[in-house]
């Protein structure tokens, strides 16, 4: 008689222990089978606006390996460039254009938000599940219409009701193209690459290659990532989503205009953060925590039943007839302009990549000096004056509606110029914070920041446009240089002739230069103004 092994379904069902561990061993068994052999992943179906869909996940070394641009699609393949993975745009290619270019200038930034943040997370993908009979259209799996006789995406229900099941992705019958998530796929594609070779080369936006390459060296000496934390990093997973390239029925035509379809609703509902909104969600900006202590915290700032709000929390900009003093952002940019000097590692090493967050110690430190220099400026008298009037009075010019004091503490702009200009002084010239505002406070006494709109105000032309009638953000370099200097932090003789030079130009309209007396004269006639 010969010994034959038992079948490990037949051993599981005839073994005496309870029903419900008995069926949780044959499930687990059952899927093992199905799911090793790397051809298929469990999926849920779901169903939205008539569109099937096959939500499962899949390690990031599978969905790097497996998974191509949408621009590769052969749908669209008439116009692909291979160089850039990006359809290239004219005439003939605009109505095929289903995605936006993708910006390799990201992708660098990608790779160090995954490799050095613990608590990473990308959002699911949604992708497409294309088989070579779909651009085939001689296929048999077409009809004599030119409709479809089956779907792209094979699934096989394992439930009575086929919501869950097996979903084919085998290689040899298909491809796999992101429609949302391109820059997630260009990330983890890049992490792949940066795990197998040591090096990632960094690229502008239209991929062509600019400075130094991205190492895992230096990110296990710059962020402290172990290597072998780094080389876990493709077995974590992510979701996906598979629509189906053709569905039963559709023409090839229709297919497309469903597929592009999608991708634009998906996009649509998609909008992005405004400045304000990331400086209010951002936990790994040093710059951005700070702002939003003090904008909750600080007397000038804080919200106080028997007034009106003084930040905006989401807008860039404030409104002419606005309450509000300041804005986050804009916070967050003086945060960022003072501190900056003092904590210049706060800043991500290269441009474009992901702070860190700071250690809770030198944050609460920050926290104490942003705090410390509002209590200063809440002691000029301009600030003062927010004791009996609002905000708008303060801020609009004088020739406008009601007039105003047109003075820069209550623009954003001046605002932040005003502390580059300290973080300057203090933390790179070594001048004392204490007769800073002494100074501060005898400048705004003489008027010193108001009447930006007249000849005789040191903004005229700086911060104030006399053509336009409206604020010059652009000056804002000239104005932190001139604060610097007005406050004594400028010493060379040269650099000082420069700055007098561009103040001069500044205040040059169509080749005729104001003096600060309201008479037009030559421009090397305007002289930098008296320090304090």
């Amino acid at each position: 008689m010969t010994d034959t092994l038992p079948d490990p379904i037949t051993e599981i069902a005839v073994q005496n222990t309870e029903p419900e561990n008995r069926d949780k061993k044959l499930l687990t068994l059952l899927l093992n089978q199905y799911l090793g052999k790397n051809e298929q992943i469990l999926v849920q179906k779901t169903e939205m606006g008539n569109n099937h869909a096959y939500v499962g996940s899949v390690t990031l070394e599978w969905f790097a390996e497996r998974v191509n641009f949408a621009s590769a699609l052969p749908l669209l393949h008439r116009k692909y460039n291979p160089k850039t993975d990006n359809i290239e745009i004219d005439a003939d290619s605009i109505d095929e254009i289903k995605q936006r270019p993708l910006d390799w200038s990201r992708q660098a930034a990608l790779v160090q938000y995954l490799a050095v943040r613990e608590n990473h997370k990308f959002p699911p993908v949604l992708v497409v599940i294309n088989q070579p009979w779909v651009d085939n259209l001689q296929a048999q799996e077409w009809d004599k219409q030119g409709q479809a006789k089956k779907t792209a995406a094979e699934f096989t229900p394992v439930d009575e009701d086929g919501k869950f099941g097996l979903l084919n992705i085998a290689e040899k019958d298909v491809t796999i193209y992101a429609l949302d998530g391109q820059h997630r796929l260009m990330g983890v594609k890049g992490l792949m690459e940066l795990l197998q070779t040591g090096r990632l080369q960094r690229y502008r936006k239209d991929k062509s290659p600019y400075g130094n390459s991205l190492s895992i060296d230096d990110l296990v000496e710059q962020y402290r990532v172990s290597p072998a934390y780094l080389q876990s990093l493709p077995k974590e997973k992510i979701g996906i989503e598979f629509i189906s390239a053709v569905a039963v029925g559709e023409t090839r035509e229709q297919a497309r205009r469903r597929v592009r379809s999608i991708f634009v609703h998906v996009n649509l509902m998609a909008a992005p953060l405004s400045k304000g909104q990331l400086a209010q969600l951002n936990e790994d900006d040093g710059f951005s925590i700070v702002a939003r202590k003090i904008a909750v915290t600080h007397p000038l700032l804080e919200e106080q039943k028997d007034r009106n709000p003084r930040v905006n929390w989401n807008s860039a900009t404030v409104a002419t007839k606005s309450t509000v003093l300041t804005t986050l952002q804009a916070l967050k940019e003086m945060s960022e302009r003072y501190l900056g000097y003092k904590y210049p590692h706060w800043k991500p090493l290269d441009k474009g990549l992901i702070p860190m967050r700071p250690e809770d110690e030198e944050l609460e430190q920050g926290i104490q000096d942003f705090h410390n220099l509002f209590d200063n400026l809440a002691a000029l008298p301009s600030y003062k004056l927010l004791e009996y009037e609002e905000t708008p009075q303060l801020r609009k010019f004088n020739f406008e509606k009601d007039g105003g004091e047109g003075n820069m503490l209550f623009r954003p702009v001046g605002q932040v110029a005003l502390a580059q200009a300290l973080g300057i002084s203090i933390f790179k010239k070594s001048l004392s914070l204490k007769e800073i505002f002494k100074k501060l406070n005898k400048f705004d006494r003489q008027g010193g920041f108001s009447g930006m709109e007249y000849p005789q105000s040191l903004w005229y032309g700086v911060l104030y446009d006399p053509n336009k009638k409206r604020i010059q953000v652009a000056g804002k370099d000239l104005a932190v240089r001139l604060l610097v200097y007005i406050l004594g932090g400028i010493e060379d003789s040269m650099e000082r002739a420069e700055l007098r030079t561009h103040l001069a130009k500044a205040r040059t309209m169509e080749n005729r230069t104001m003096g600060f007396d309201g008479n037009f004269v030559e421009p090397q006639e305007v002289g930098l103004p008296a320090r304090l």
